[in-house]
């Protein structure tokens, strides 16, 4: 097991948008997050990283620490407006090694290097990234996350508003990240995708509807469950105590 949820209830200034979650995630699983739009996906994904607390409840990381989660944000969320070039965004991949400002040696030039050259960015390294189309930006954060090396990858909507052939290629490294052993959990919207490539799924909709094998969890029941619940759900109401 590498990540674990005991009731878990998470939200914003007392309100709830993750609901009495309790879930074990072995390592090496490669799972979808998904549920409709609202459903707490992104704030889940937020309390896996810390970055929200649990008003309820424990999250607890087994053998990494929260400096081992490479995180993806939703592609808009993304400062672009920034300076940097496309070597400079994916050499931050290293921080955890170099620390804000170190220096890159020569392993981590050669990582990086790498990294570009696996996603097919050979020659845009001076690139300025808010110069780049939206799926040449995309590759540059999974370069990114390629050169951070971590056991746990989280990933927000990944293939939200990039073209097919960068969605082809980067899935094919989500699933070679797989077969290395590590463990990937990724919030998607393209049901025939999560079928045709990821194992397990977790589906939210402000409280946990099924969790397990894939074919098991996207059955119409399921999603008609969801759907109800996520149009009944008062997004002003106070925080629940334990049902």
């Amino acid at each position: 097991m590498i990540l674990e949820c005991d009731n878990v209830t998470l939200g914003y200034e007392l309100h709830p948008a993750v609901h009495h979650l309790s879930i074990q995630i072995e390592r090496g699983t490669l799972m979808a997050l998904v549920g409709p739009n609202g459903a707490g996906k992104t704030t889940l994904l937020k309390g896996f990283m810390g970055q929200v607390s649990p008003l309820e409840g424990s999250i607890t990381l087994h053998d990494i620490q929260r400096s081992d989660i490479a995180y993806l944000p939703q592609l808009n969320q993304v400062d672009r407006s920034f300076p940097l070039s496309v070597q400079e965004m994916v050499s931050l991949g290293t921080w955890r090694e170099t620390g804000a400002f170190g220096r890159l040696r020569k392993q981590h030039k050669q990582r990086v290097a790498s990294a570009l050259n696996q996603l097919g960015l050979s020659g845009f390294e001076k690139r300025l990234i808010g110069s780049l189309s939206g799926g040449q930006m995309q590759r540059v954060l999974f370069a990114r996350l390629l050169v951070q090396e971590a056991d746990l990858i989280l990933l927000d909507e990944p293939f939200t508003g990039i073209d097919s052939r960068t969605t082809h290629d980067l899935m094919h490294l989500i699933e070679s990240w797989h077969q290395s052993g590590k463990t990937i959990i990724a919030v998607l919207h393209d049901l025939d995708q999560v079928k045709n490539h990821f194992p397990h799924s977790l589906l939210l909709s402000r409280e946990p509807i099924a969790y397990g094998a894939t074919n098991d969890v996207l059955t119409k029941e399921n999603w008609l469950k969801a759907r109800q619940l996520n149009e009944a759900f008062d997004e002003h109401a106070d925080h629940c105590g334990h049902d």
